[in-house]
């Protein structure tokens, strides 16, 4: 059994050389907002959702995204709303939200 039962990450990379990368999109703020709301829900922890922050997932030209594991799914979000239907859809009702599937 998976010590949680979805494990999503946001690529919270900041390039550099100033080509584009999610950080430009407000990807931390968005990552924070997700952390608090799953912990607000309580569906956070062991058996539950665990929200990571990961490095770069060589897609920049995609940005902002976030991957939900165990299902591989990528999605490209733009604001809270965004999140929201992720986390009603996909984290707690178990369907992938297509409009946002990179």
């Amino acid at each position: 059994m998976a010590h949680f039962k979805h494990h999503v990450f946001f690529c919270l990379n900041q390039r550099e050389n100033g080509e584009q990368c999610c950080s430009d999109f407000n990807a931390d703020t968005i990552y924070t907002y997700m952390k608090k709301r799953i912990k607000g829900l309580d569906l956070n922890g062991p058996g539950k959702i665990r929200v990571n922050r990961g490095g770069c997932f060589d897609r920049c030209h995609e940005g902002p995204l976030l991957v939900i594991y165990p299902e591989a799914v990528w999605y490209r979000y733009i604001d809270e709303s965004d999140i929201d239907e992720i986390i009603e859809k996909h984290l707690i009702n178990g369907e992938v939200v297509e409009r946002l599937v990179a």
